[in-house]
């Protein structure tokens, strides 16, 4: 798995001109499944991201977890960062799970955070021309690869 992971004073989805998430404080979250990835991903991941100290504490050091300030998150899938460059300009994705393998650990990747974060987390729409809009905090942008762990 592969997740952009942006911290955001404000983040919404929209899917045909219908808003379909939105939320203030928090984490934007871009992410990207291939057919080898597992439940231990998909765990360590959650872990990951609930716990990175990436938000202010009181001095404005980031020191401060995603559970620590109680912000909300939204998590929109993204094969496209699994988007290859390396031979010519057209992008291919091949290493990119295909629906029937990524819905369901997308699922599950939204439920794991919900129960870590003890609230409600957004989406977007599966395969779905969304229109992802953010102000993105600071900026802090963070790219994490279950497959590199550093």
């Amino acid at each position: 798995m592969k997740a952009v992971v942006q911290r955001v004073s404000k983040a919404s989805v929209t899917v045909a001109r219908n808003n379909v998430s939105s939320i203030e404080m928090g984490l934007l979250i871009l992410l990207g499944i291939e057919d080898a990835d597992s439940d231990e991903d998909l765990e360590w991941l959650v872990r990951k991201i609930v716990n990175l100290r990436i938000f202010n504490d009181d001095d404005g050091v980031m020191n401060k977890s995603l559970l620590e300030v109680g912000g909300d998150a939204i998590v929109v899938s993204q094969f496209t960062l699994h988007a290859s460059t390396k031979k010519g300009n057209r992008p291919s994705y091949i290493k990119a799970a295909k629906p029937g393998v990524a819905v369901p650990i997308y699922e599950n990747f939204v439920k794991n955070l919900e129960v870590k974060l003890g609230k409600k987390v957004g989406t977007g729409i599966f395969g779905a021309d969304m229109k992802v809009g953010l102000v993105n905090d600071g900026p802090v942008t963070i790219i994490i690869d279950t497959k590199n762990r550093e």
